[in-house]
């Protein structure tokens, strides 16, 4: 029998057995050609959509996706109409959370002291239910893509993009908040039906070059996080973050901030004001980017193939 250790162990398996130190360039990109793609996170509601559609046209940044973070349930049928309405004429992605969550709910160990490790997760058969609720909801809006940060949640989104529950065109984006900071996770995630993974914030490029190698899905890596999620900022690493981990979202939040959910009427000004710095700041990482002496690489356009743009023109019936 022949002596294992973990890495080897790891590699007769199919995966890494280390972090990929020598940082090899990824030869995937996405199905236009593409190494990389702007996303505008924290995007909340209509008024904030069109902040964000408004200042990516005025600083020329090639916004292709922006996610959200209070949940479908959180707006008014009026509302995702005319969010799905704007990114439809804008050829952009829009992805939804798909909630609630412990954190938002009674459990009483979600604000203890390891509450951060139980927040994110479908509380009860109920609570999955009203995830589930959340993902047919966008759906039926139009929506094609969803934010997932339980396990159990995501499981169900692939039985049911199976089963032409959901549209079979329908995206999961794993949230931040579902923790995939090692190849392996990274592998189960795609497996349950993941179409992106957001990795761990703080992973260095040779831990996120070894996950590329295990796994073919866009990565999606936060540039600059706000506060509760590292508050750090790594534009200087944006060359090195493309080349490895290419097809990859870049990630603009904003550092000194906090998440604004549920966000609402009652803070629209300052989610308004957010969404523009946040385009701003992507213009400033795509400037030094232009300005490294790093391999000349491809943004994608709105509209471009792949993107989980809104159907806004598709009567969907659920369960056919």
């Amino acid at each position: 029998m022949p002596e294992w250790n973990g890495a080897a162990a790891l590699e007769a398996i199919g995966l890494p057995g280390s972090d990929a130190h020598d940082l090899p360039a990824s030869r995937l990109t996405f199905p236009d050609g593409a190494h990389y793609r702007v996303e505008i996170p924290s995007t909340e509601g209509p008024a904030a959509l069109e902040a964000v559609l408004e200042e990516a046209m005025r600083l020329r940044v090639p916004v292709t996706r922006v996610s959200q973070g209070s949940g479908v349930f959180m707006h008014t049928d009026e509302e995702l109409d005319a969010m799905a309405r704007l990114a439809a004429g804008a050829g952009v992605e829009v992805s939804l959370f798909a909630r609630p969550n412990a954190g938002w709910s009674a459990s009483a160990m979600a604000r203890s002291a390891v509450g951060a490790l139980v927040a994110p997760t479908a509380h009860g058969a109920d609570q999955l239910a009203a995830v589930i609720d959340d993902v047919l909801r966008a759906a039926a809006h139009g929506f094609r893509s969803v934010l997932i940060q339980d396990v159990g949640a995501l499981y169900v989104f692939g039985e049911l993009r199976r089963a032409h529950i959901v549209p079979a065109d329908m995206q999961a984006k794993v949230s931040v908040m579902l923790p995939v900071a090692n190849p392996a996770t990274a592998r189960v995630m795609e497996r349950l039906g993941a179409s992106t993974l957001n990795l761990l914030t703080d992973l260095g490029v040779a831990q996120i070059a070894a996950i590329r190698a295990a796994v073919s899905l866009p990565l999606d890596l936060y540039v600059e996080c706000p506060d509760n999620i590292g508050g750090f900022m790594r534009y200087e690493e944006i060359p090195d973050l493309i080349r490895v981990a290419s097809p990859v979202y870049l990630k603009f939040g904003l550092r000194g901030t906090v998440d604004p959910y549920p966000a609402g009427a009652h803070v629209e000004a300052v989610l308004v004001a957010n969404a523009r710095e946040r385009v701003r700041r992507a213009r400033l990482g795509l400037d030094l980017l232009e300005r490294s002496r790093a391999a000349r690489f491809r943004a994608s356009d709105p509209g471009a193939a792949g993107l989980a743009v809104p159907a806004v023109a598709a009567a969907l019936v659920l369960g056919e």
